[in-house]
């Protein structure tokens, strides 16, 4: 049977890999809706284009941390004290509460509640009713607290993300947060889709998958987002040394989800409260940015 430290350091290393590539395009992502939202001339669109530039920093600078702090704990255990008695292992164990670790921690559970709450706004937007959203509005408060309690826990002394007290709470909060992303994915996707029979009705199938097609739909739903997730609280509930892999692309995506959208949003792309209104032909369709900046989407 292989060793479970090994087969954990192996995806520790190829999770750090997997950061640095997709941290490659996040920033490409974040330029990319920069420029667009520093280009933008049309004062109706100035407020909410503000705060998606505040949103995206944020995201940007939370992911960093947390790219940051990963690298550096990788490069603590298995280059500065590769002698550690105990191997890396007995480094994992001792060191895994130290502060910069903890830093990380708090770094991807703010990272959860800024791309959360863009979800939670989205499904607003694509409903046009708070009603749908009691249920995510519960769980999104429940998560904040989770998340504090998960800091508390994994930054005591001698605590362990992956072992004992400390990863029961945060398996907790795992749950929670992937129950929340998977409820504001499916009423996001299943109003689009309902919306997009509607448009087809009165535009055609054409505009209708434009809007409410594949991409529309990963893209709108977070859906990388949310399988990952999936996928990650299902290593950790099984004790499985892989669940530290399938945490790095999770978080990864927690940043990744939300910076697209944002910049569908900003290119004119965006499902908004205008689209939903689409009941007759002489409905305008925005293309993009250009042709009609009113469509990206205010908020509210």
């Amino acid at each position: 049977m292989q060793d479970p430290n090994a087969v954990f350091q192996s995806c520790f290393y190829v999770g750090n890999t997997f950061n640095a590539i997709l941290y490659g395009a996040e920033l490409m992502l974040y330029f990319a809706s920069t420029s667009i939202i520093l280009g933008n001339k049309d004062a109706r669109n100035a407020r909410s284009f503000r705060l998606f530039l505040y949103l995206s920093t944020g995201l940007l600078l939370m992911i960093t941390i947390y790219v940051a702090v990963q690298a550096i704990f990788g490069q603590e255990m298995w280059i500065v004290h590769a002698d550690y008695p105990g191997g890396s292992a007995a480094y994992l164990s001792d060191h895994s509460a130290i502060w910069y670790q903890t830093l990380g921690s708090v770094a991807s559970i703010v990272l959860n509640l800024l791309s959360d709450g863009l979800l939670l706004y989205r499904c607003y937007i694509v409903w046009e009713d708070w009603r749908p959203l009691v249920l995510p509005l519960i769980l999104y408060l429940g998560t904040a607290a989770l998340g504090v309690m998960t800091c508390v826990f994994t930054g005591l002394p001698d605590s362990n993300f992956f072992v004992g007290r400390a990863a029961q709470v945060a398996l907790a909060y795992s749950s929670v947060v992937i129950g929340l992303n998977a409820t504001l994915s499916l009423l996001i996707c299943g109003r689009l889709l309902w919306h997009a029979r509607e448009v087809e009705r009165t535009l055609g199938r054409r505009v209708a998958r434009k809007y409410t097609g594949a991409v529309a739909l990963v893209v709108e739903a977070a859906l990388p987002y949310t399988m990952f997730g999936i996928a990650y609280v299902a290593t950790l509930g099984a004790e499985s040394p892989t669940s530290i892999l399938f945490l790095s692309i999770y978080v990864m995506f927690t940043c990744l989800s939300p910076q697209m959208l944002i910049l569908r949003i900003v290119m004119g792309r965006g499902f908004t409260k205008s689209n939903a209104t689409i009941t007759v032909p002489t409905v305008h369709i925005a293309t993009s940015l250009q042709e009609n900046t009113h469509f990206t989407g205010e908020l509210t």
